[in-house]
């Protein structure tokens, strides 16, 4: 049975600095909330040209604020930017409410959708580092069970001289420093196994995009048509960043083609600069793919919006020059109709639901990961039997005939492979 939790109402707030993706963003605010536990109450915007430096609203705003929270008793305002540590307190001060930026939610969210040890390493580093900056006399630092218990030593006799601050950024900077030789030992290990794979020659595919576009649906469509197994699927859920953790699976198709198919973490407009930095190497598997899959929610007016995010974000993490699909998912929820599976050119209009639209898809990732595929009349003399036996694991055999000479195949294999058994080309 699901646990239920108390859902706690706040307060948004933003400041529309003639954005025209202003209403968008603030849309997007309601549903990161919505994937906190909480309820939005009331939403408060004001158009101005630039922040006010002290207060990031005019001071009217704030007093407005200040009403807002006195009429419905709700005590805690989420805004759509990130803050400066001293224009969150003034605005709690003026307001008797606690705030939150949009930076710190998304942190929390992270924080409580982490599941692997490389994803909470990464989540807790980057809260630590957000945290440093906002530090005060007065505060009381909260450490995460995973960080208390991250051997920095807590707090040390370091002279009757040194401030309660101090001692509080001191214990920070150890735990970021300590948490940071955690996760490079994982990366280091995830390193080695990508480089296995790329050794073994098999293209890499990677799922890439906005949270809740439908990555994970359509990798759980394709391990189920030709994965290893039904265990083999990964977490879906409709909510935004449902899962954190990369995934990689091998799919073989009828042909006896392989590829890796990754999914990776979803995107979000203004992702925190320091939870990119954090998950660099959750997405090195898109950077170091063969061939992109972009993943659109073609249901939501926003989706251009989307798109935007996502490649500012591959650039952000150093994506470049890696041939994409765009995927056009959702089809279905689509407000007006649209035929699917339809494809033009690159891009294709698909509802990962349905086989139809996953094999659609799947033949354009074949056109680009195969494309260095040749077919080739082999004869393999009766001795070199093992030749036969890793072809028909390794390669789509065309047909099969039994000469004196030995079994000359008609065969389709990687160039690599080609070039490596050009010996036994025949040619009548």
């Amino acid at each position: 049975m699901e646990e239920q939790f108390e859902v706690q109402p706040v307060i948004i707030a933003g400041l529309d600095k003639n954005d025209p993706s202003f209403a968008y963003s603030m849309e997007e605010l309601a549903n990161l909330i919505d994937a906190n536990n909480m309820e939005v109450a009331e939403t408060v915007t004001q158009k101005l040209d630039r922040p006010n430096a002290g207060t990031y609203f005019g001071k009217g705003k704030v007093e407005e604020l200040k009403e807002l929270v006195e009429a419905t008793g709700v005590s805690l305002i989420v805004t759509n930017d990130e803050l400066s540590p001293s224009q969150i307190r003034n605005i709690e001060a003026g307001t008797g409410a606690s705030v939150i930026d949009r930076t710190g939610l998304i942190l929390d969210i992270f924080a409580n959708r982490a599941k692997s040890k490389e994803a909470k390493l990464q989540v807790a580093i980057a809260r630590l580092q957000y945290q440093l900056p906002r530090l005060r006399t007065s505060m009381n630092v909260r450490m995460d069970q995973q960080t208390a218990g991250s051997g920095s030593g807590g707090f040390t006799n370091r002279g009757s001289g040194e401030t309660k601050l101090e001692m509080d950024r001191r214990t920070i900077e150890n735990s970021i420093t300590h948490l940071k030789e955690e996760l490079s030992v994982i990366t280091k290990s995830e390193d080695t196994r990508r480089a296995q794979r790329d050794k073994s020659g098999i293209p890499t595919v990677a799922l890439v995009g906005y949270t809740n576009a439908g990555k994970s649906t359509i990798m759980n469509g394709l391990v189920r048509m030709y994965g290893q197994g039904e265990d083999k699927t990964v977490f879906e859920k409709n909510m935004l960043f449902a899962t954190l953790d990369t995934s990689v699976r091998q799919l073989t198709l009828p042909d006896q083609k392989q590829f890796l198919l990754s999914d990776t973490v979803g995107f979000v407009s203004k992702l925190p600069h320091n939870l990119v930095s954090a998950f660099r190497s959750t997405l090195a598997e898109a950077a170091k793919a063969d061939l992109l899959l972009q993943v659109v929610d073609y249901s939501d007016p926003n989706y251009k919006d989307m798109m935007e995010t996502t490649e500012l974000t591959l650039k952000q993490i150093g994506v470049t020059d890696i041939p994409m699909i765009i995927t056009f998912n959702k089809a279905d929820l689509a407000q007006a109709p649209v035929a699917y599976p339809t494809r033009e050119g690159d891009n294709i209009i698909i509802s990962a639901r349905e086989d139809d639209s996953l094999n659609a898809l799947l033949a354009i990732i074949k056109e680009k990961v195969f494309k260095d595929y040749v077919t080739e009349n082999l004869l393999i003399p009766f001795s070199d039997g093992q030749v036969v036996t890793y072809l028909n694991e390794h390669a789509n055999i065309n047909s099969t005939e039994y000469l004196e000479e030995g079994t000359l195949l008609n065969v389709e294999l990687q160039s690599a492979d080609a070039a490596r058994f050009e010996k036994y080309v025949y040619s009548e």
